[in-house]
């Protein structure tokens, strides 16, 4: 088994100062990923393949070369937030092919095809639209609004992925490769502090999603426009980040406001727009739809005060995902009686739920941070989590 040295193979691509990562859908960093993935794909003699949306597949198929069918399928992403932490993501593909390793070492003789995936833009921190790959691969998302999702320097994911040598016209639903796959597993480090063994089984996904502010207002001189005078979209935009905090209170829920443009973002300029994403989730849908109209109202509210136009667009949205409990209860039997937990992440298996069985591993995280660059699970739970998906990869694959 590899795990030590695929792990310190692939921690430096994409590393910042700080600690961090940035590894953006179809830039340098990327591309380092897709190779090293590639590479260890062919070190194990796996078949390596890309779907027309991007994503990466590894196979293990079964002997005498047979159409795949009912093939497991695990893995995670690569791709990572702004300055995100080493684990979200990469430890599922690290840990995926370990256990085919584990796997090859005792013997197993798989009867079902054994598949490891990369999702593309999983974070959504280029594109602004969060497991786009898997939502693509599943028709979850229009083609024709994925190719004109833009950066923030103004790039299509259209140009970017021509740029990179494939073609945006040919992304879409794929039907045949979904029908092929009998489920999905995936490992991933926790987003919390909730576990106090080193493996967990998930539960659910939290519903979730993601809003675009526009706040519209006048730009002028910050020193010679009179305070009555000025219509400037940043107080309104203040005033929602702090409802969004009330209202997330209210109603049991979280809200955060970490993304802002300003226009045109000059010290001495009162600015003319403000763009703000309000990501929220909640443990039911209708906690989060009432957080979000409780948002809205303080931001029109508080916009009609400062004469700002105000706009609210949303871009995401995931249902609550309850994970299917014959799979999960499998899971957790396999293990021996693993703790079964809810999370308030979103993964691409819970955009893959709507059409494969799926369920989830969590590692432990002893600093409970996420998205951060002090996000951590030490060596011997990452090991205890390889361990614990090769267990449950020979039970699904042999029977």
């Amino acid at each position: 088994m590899r795990y030590e040295a695929m792990w310190r193979d692939l921690l430096p691509i994409g590393h910042v100062s700080g600690g961090g990562h940035r590894r953006f859908s179809w830039t340098a960093a990327d591309r380092e990923c897709r190779a090293w993935f590639t590479e260890e794909a062919h070190r194990r003699g796996l078949t390596l393949e890309q779907d027309r949306n991007g994503n990466l597949f590894a196979w293990w198929d079964v002997p005498g070369g047979a159409a795949r069918r009912d093939a497991v399928l695990t893995g995670s992403h690569l791709d990572s937030v702004p300055d995100g932490g080493a684990f979200d993501g990469p430890l599922g593909v690290v840990s995926a092919l370990a256990a085919i390793d584990l796997l090859r070492e005792r013997g197993v003789a798989p009867a079902r095809p054994l598949g490891v995936a990369v999702f593309a833009e999983e974070e959504g921190a280029r594109f602004g639209v969060a497991c786009l790959g898997s939502r693509l691969l599943t028709g979850a998302i229009d083609p024709v609004r994925a190719r004109g999702l833009r950066d923030g320097d103004g790039v299509t994911w259209a140009d970017a992925m021509a740029a990179d040598g494939h073609d945006p016209e040919a992304i879409g639903p794929d039907p045949d490769l979904l029908a092929g796959i009998g489920c999905f597993v995936e490992l991933h480090v926790e987003q919390g502090r909730a576990l106090q063994t080193p493996v967990g089984v998930a539960s659910a996904i939290w519903p979730h999603g993601r809003w675009r502010f526009d706040f519209t207002g006048q730009g002028n001189h910050a020193g010679t426009t009179l305070l009555p005078d000025r219509r400037d979209p940043m107080l309104p935009f203040a005033h929602t980040v702090l409802a969004a905090r009330d209202a997330a209170a209210r109603h049991e829920a979280v809200a955060t406001m970490g993304k802002v443009r300003v226009t045109p973002n000059g010290v001495n300029a009162i600015p003319s727009a403000v763009q703000a994403w309000l990501d929220t989730r909640a443990p039911d849908d209708a906690a989060v739809r009432a957080t979000v109209a409780d948002i809205r109202a303080a931001a029109e509210k508080a916009a009609g005060e400062h004469g700002v136009g105000v706009t609210l667009a949303e871009e995401s949205y995931t249902e609550v995902v309850d994970f299917r409990t014959e799979l999960r209860d499998r899971l957790v039997t396999t293990l021996g009686g693993a703790p079964v937990l809810p999370t308030g992440a979103g993964h691409d298996a819970g955009i893959l739920s709507a059409h494969v069985p799926t369920a989830m591993l969590f590692v432990r995280n002893p600093t409970g941070v996420s998205h951060a660059p002090e996000e951590h699970a030490e060596t011997g739970d990452c090991l205890a989590g390889v361990e614990a998906l090769a267990a449950v990869l020979e039970n699904l694959i042999t029977s």
